[in-house]
C-alpha cells in the first residue's frame, strides 16, 4: 500500500525510533583508534554517526540507497563534511580507498539476497587498503529476538518535527530459512493506519564467519554485546571485527 508518510516524515520517524546509543559510541570509538582515517559509511540512513564521524576529524563518505534518508542526512547540521552517495556498494568507483569501512544498525541484515551479500563483502574488500578495517553487527539468530518483536512489547508514540502524531508498533513472522519477516504497524491521530513489511536476513556467526573469508576478509574478533562481551552472554548481537 502507498504509505501515509512522505520521505522526510520517515526519516523524522527513524529518527525518532533510533537514538543514540552504545551501538554508535562503539563505532565511533572503533573508528577514532585511527585517527583522521578515510572511513566508509556503508548504509548511513540519515547520517547521524556518518556526520559524528566527520566532526571527529575523519574523512567520510556515507552511502545509501534510499533517497529519502540520503535527503534527511544532507540537511542536517555539519552535512556538509562528508560526501554523500546514493546508492549501495556496487556505486563505489575503482578508484575508492578507505582505511575503515562500518556497516551499522544491523544493515547488513538488510540485505537478505545471498548474492547481494556476497558482492557487498567483495565491494568492501577491493576498496579497503592492505590492513584496512571493517566493523558491522548483526542480531545473533541463537537469541531469537524476533520473539520479543511483538505488538504488546513493541508499541510506541511519536511525535514528528511537523506534529504528525502517530502510534507505532511491530510483529514478526519466520519467512524462510534464516529470513524473519517484520510489519511495522502506525496508526494516526485520525484513525487511518498504514503496514510496512521489510526482510531481515538472521546468519550464525559460522556462517559470517565463513562469507568473510570467502571475500578475503580476516576475521580479527567477534563480540556479543557493545562492551565487549563475548557472544551468546545475552546481548543477542554478533559484532564482527575484520581486516583485509
Amino acid at each position: 500500500m502507498e504509505s501515509l508518510l512522505t520521505a522526510a516524515q520517515h526519516a523524522d520517524l527513524y529518527d525518532a525510533e533510533n537514538l543514540w546509543t552504545t551501538a554508535e559510541d562503539f563505532f565511533l570509538r572503533f573508528t577514532n583508534a585511527t585517527p583522521a582515517s578515510r572511513v566508509l559509511d556503508l548504509g548511513c540512513g540519515t547520517g547521524r554517526l556518518t556526520i559524528a564521524l566527520a566532526q571527529a576529524g575523519h574523512e567520510v563518505s556515507g552511502v545509501d540507497p534510499h533517497s529519502g534518508s540520503m535527503a534527511a542526512a544532507r540537511a542536517k547540521p555539519g552535512a556538509d563534511a562528508v560526501r554523500w552517495i546514493d546508492g549501495t556498494s556496487s556505486v563505489l568507483g575503482e578508484e575508492e580507498v578507505f582505511d575503515t569501512v562500518l556497516m551499522t544498525s544491523h544493515v547488513a541484515q538488510a540485505i537478505v539476497d545471498e548474492d547481494e551479500w556476497t558482492r557487498t563483502l567483495a565491494n568492501i574488500k577491493r576498496v579497503l587498503v592492505p590492513g584496512g578495517r571493517l566493523v558491522f553487527d548483526s542480531r545473533d539468530p541463537a537469541a531469537r529476538a524476533w520473539e520479543t518483536w511483538t505488538p504488546a512489547q513493541t508499541r510506541s508514540e511519536f511525535t514528528l518535527s511537523d506534529g504528525t502524531h502517530l502510534q507505532s508498533w511491530i510483529d514478526s513472522a519466520l519467512h524462510d530459512e534464516g529470513l524473519i519477516k517484520i510489519t511495522e504497524h502506525r496508526l494516526f491521530a485520525d484513525s487511518s493506519r498504514e503496514m510496512q513489511d521489510a526482510l531481515l536476513a538472521f546468519r550464525s556467526e559460522d556462517q559470517l564467519h565463513a562469507d568473510l573469508t570467502a571475500a578475503g576478509l580476516q576475521v580479527d574478533e567477534v563480540f556479543g554485546g557493545w562492551s565487549h562481551e563475548p557472544v551468546g552472554n545475552g546481548a543477542g548481537e554478533l559484532i564482527f571485527l575484520a581486516h583485509a
